[in-house]
């Protein structure tokens, strides 16, 4: 298994990532929405009523 960053072997203790750093960029990429899923729907600033 390669690490889904940078490409590197995985290692046990970080699956699976290659190390602490790989993990907190990962991370830090979620956070910042850079995986997101495209929809045809604008974004709004109202909640959604459930």
């Amino acid at each position: 298994m390669t690490c889904p960053t940078c490409g590197k072997p995985a290692t046990p203790e970080h699956r699976p990532f290659c190390s602490a750093r790989c993990k907190e960029v990962d991370l830090g990429r979620w956070l910042k929405g850079a995986y997101r899923i495209p929809t045809p729907e604008a974004p709004t600033d109202e909640p959604d009523e459930e």
